[in-house]
């Protein structure tokens, strides 16, 4: 079929048309992409370089506080490691100091040693010459007895009997003189078995068991963090302190002393309230009287409980049963109490311990003994509130609570207070003596020690006949001089009995005194 020419004309324009449009619009389409694509780019540089950038100081302040925090980890290690080897250095010091005190009383002992060995070679030598004489005297006695006899009965013109009577008498009086002998060496000899026999059983008791000792104080400093503390703690007018001293019945002292406050009481338990108290008053920083009267009240109820506790622990270390809990709260309260800076409840367990050792090598009950050990010296948990001696304190204690003879005449009796009514009171005495003359055991003042020594040599210069007197060896001996014209040997043990119950009557003492007395004869003759 033919088409129209204006048809084909119309559409050759109209082809034409679309392909000027098309190639429009592609100009248009790249063009707008360049736009496009030009925008996009410069903005996606434009993120980039700030991305950058904030990674660049990320990565720089990350990097920073990694410095700082291996800075301070190497500070705080660094900190660390001198405070170890500070306290090495010190533990160090500590061991060099306590090496130091041990090779001086090891030079102490060998020099006392030493001059030990030297008095019994003068002594050992002193009695071989005293033996010989005395043979020699004995041997010329026997031979002028003999000589006696025989002139007698040449001479004298007796008869038969009567030289018979004489020879009689004569032998008698040898038999006497031979008989006193024998009773003073079995006298002798068996005064050294028992002194050998105890001897042994103390040191045995001794070894055996090793105590701790700590010597306690009546003063205790509770330490602040700065001096302004002092000024709080004392308060206005005064009126914290005077608080704190009416709640714990406790003297506080503060002074020019930097860093401490001091705690002053006879009472340990008292005392140990009060420093508790101010420790914790001092930690929350709160001081004022309504304040102290509450941490005092809780402080005093946690103090009830520790003594009962110590009083338990007590009684579990030395094994006993049947203890009323008056009693074991008694015994507790003597952790607070002091003799010559000897803790009293240690010093019970040390004398339990004793004399069961004591007892069970004498064949008699060692529970019985460690029983009235432990409990002898319970009357100094009350004796500070009560009138009369600790012993018959008590005694009536123990009683109202169940005890029984022979632990009453044990804790009554170990002073020598009543007569002994048992065996294991003079056991108890015994371990009580050794306790407390154990070295280090106890301590007293300079001034008691001068006093006590002095006194002594006052007592032994005032017996008759007595030059000099000299105290020695702590106050464990006296050594008295006496003179030679005026006392005699025989004399010389009554002097030194004399002085010994001088000594035992007027003074008071742990363990034991020696008396020695020494009497010495000079002849002296100038040759020309």
């Amino acid at each position: 079929m033919a088409i129209p020419l204006h048809l084909a004309e119309m559409t050759t324009q109209g082809w034409v048309g679309v392909g000027i449009a098309l190639v429009v619009g592609l100009i248009l389409g790249v063009v707008g992409v360049r736009l496009l694509t030009g925008s996009s780019l410069s903005s996606a540089r434009s993120e980039a370089e700030q991305i950058l950038r904030r990674a660049e100081e990320d990565a720089k302040t990350a990097a920073e506080r990694a410095e700082l925090d291996s800075q301070k980890k190497l500070l705080s290690e660094r900190e660390k490691f001198e405070g170890e080897i500070q306290s090495e250095r010190e533990d160090l010091r500590e061991s060099e100091r306590r090496l130091s005190k041990r090779e001086d009383q090891y030079e102490r002992k060998i020099e006392a040693l030493t001059l030990k060995e030297e008095q019994l070679a003068k002594t050992d030598g002193a009695l071989k010459q005293q033996k010989e004489r005395l043979d020699e005297e004995q041997k010329s006695l026997e031979e002028l007895k003999e000589q006696r006899k025989q002139e007698l009965l040449r001479v004298a013109d007796l008869s038969h009997e009567e030289a018979k009577t004489q020879v009689l008498e004569a032998v008698e009086e040898d038999c006497r003189h031979d008989a006193a002998r024998l009773v003073r060496q079995i006298t002798e000899k068996a005064q050294e078995e028992a002194r050998e026999k105890s001897n042994e059983i103390v040191v045995m008791a001794i070894q055996r068991f090793a105590g701790e000792h700590v010597a306690e104080s009546t003063v205790r400093s509770v330490p602040i963090p700065s001096d302004d503390m002092k000024g709080r703690i004392i308060g206005r007018e005064g009126r914290n302190i005077r608080a704190i001293e009416k709640a714990t019945g406790a003297d506080i002292i503060v002074d020019d002393t930097p860093g401490v406050i001091v705690v002053s009481c006879f009472d340990k338990v008292r005392q140990a309230i009060a420093a508790e108290s101010l420790q914790k008053l001092i930690g929350d920083g709160r001081i004022h009287p309504t304040r102290i009267e509450e941490v005092v009240e809780q402080v005093t109820k946690e103090m009830d409980e520790r003594i009962l506790k110590h009083g338990r622990d007590a009684v579990m270390e030395v094994n006993l049963r049947g203890l009323h809990p008056k009693v074991v709260e008694a015994m507790g309260r003597l952790q607070f109490r002091t003799s010559f800076g000897q803790n009293i409840l240690r010093h019970s367990v040390e004398v339990a311990a004793i004399s069961q050792m004591i007892a069970d090598m004498l064949g008699l009950k060692g529970t019985v003994a460690r029983r009235c050990g432990f409990l002898h010296d319970i009357g100094k948990a009350m004796d500070q509130h009560m009138e009369g001696t600790h012993p018959k304190i008590g005694a009536d204690f123990a009683r109202q609570y169940g005890e029984k003879e022979p632990v009453l005449n044990a804790i009554e009796g170990h002073h020598g207070d009543i007569p002994s009514t048992s065996f294991y009171t003079p056991i108890v005495m015994a371990a009580d003596a050794l306790s407390g003359a154990r070295p280090g055991a106890r301590r007293e003042s300079l001034e008691k020690y001068i006093q006590r020594l002095t006194q002594l040599q006052e007592i032994a210069t005032d017996e008759k006949g007595v030059e000099e007197a000299y105290a020695i060896q702590a106050g464990r001996e006296v050594r008295v001089m006496v003179d030679a014209k005026r006392i005699d040997d025989d004399e010389a043990f009554l002097v030194a009995k004399r002085i010994a119950d001088k000594v035992s009557a007027e003074m008071t003492f742990p363990g034991e005194i020696k008396v020695t007395v020494l009497r010495e004869t000079r002849a002296v003759e100038v040759a020309r």
